[in-house]
């Protein structure tokens, strides 16, 4: 396949279950949020697979050899806002802090430039380190 400048569009479709659960058409495949772990844990799950996979493919490009990897992230919610309550804090996530550990026999400057081609590289971490254009609106069926 050719490498194209043609941005991916995602399209995914959600369907109410309960007022806690989500199931999500993906058009390939469907999964439920709120069933085994909740949005937030969902959202920061996408985090870490991206940084994965993001990982693995700058290795490549690099010819860096990566012989295992294991990925964590931490992030505070304040949920006051989401109960309605009166809050200074956003509703969202105000913080992550992401380590990845990696079994390698290169060395910590060969590391560090893959580190940052990693955080160049990874769409999932672009969007929470920059915002994206959000529209929202509401159809009555």
């Amino acid at each position: 396949m050719t490498p194209s400048n043609e941005p991916t569009t995602y399209e995914l479709a959600g369907e109410r279950l309960s007022p806690n659960r989500t199931r999500i058409d993906t058009g390939d495949a469907e999964f439920v949020v709120g069933g085994d772990v909740n949005p937030v844990e969902y959202f920061l799950g996408a985090v870490l697979g991206c940084l994965n996979s993001t990982g693995t493919m700058v290795a490549r490009d690099m010819d860096l050899p990566i012989d295992a990897m294991e990925l964590s992230v931490a992030g505070d919610v304040d949920y006051a806002s989401y109960r309605g309550e009166p809050s200074d804090a956003r509703p969202g996530l105000q913080n992550l802090e992401v380590t990845i550990r990696v079994e390698s026999d290169a060395d910590d400057d060969a590391l560090e430039a893959w580190l940052k081609a990693v955080e160049d590289r990874c769409p999932v971490t672009d969007n929470v380190e920059n915002e994206t254009p959000l529209e929202i609106a509401v159809e009555s069926a």
